[in-house]
């Protein structure tokens, strides 16, 4: 009879019980929500690495790295020191 009783006790409140069902249901949907931010973001570095391919660079891009990473500007340019 403890038996029975305390796997009927395990069944509500154990960690995979009936009391935690509503526990793991909202820890799934907060790891699908982060699941789909980071494919969105894999999606996003994607793209950036097949636009600096080397056999055919983005011309913008390479430009946008040049001058972020090197602070590189054209002759043309005017640049604007921000306080």
């Amino acid at each position: 009879m403890a038996a029975l009783l305390l796997m009927g006790a395990f069944a509500v409140a154990g960690p995979s019980g009936l009391l935690a069902w509503g526990e793991n249901q909202r820890v799934l949907e907060q790891r699908r929500t982060s699941l789909a931010d980071l494919q969105d973001e894999r999606d996003r570095l994607r793209n950036r690495v097949n636009l600096l391919a080397p056999d055919h660079v983005d011309p913008d891009l390479a430009g946008e790295l040049l001058r972020s990473n090197l602070n590189v500007a054209r002759p043309d340019e005017k640049v604007l020191l921000l306080p």
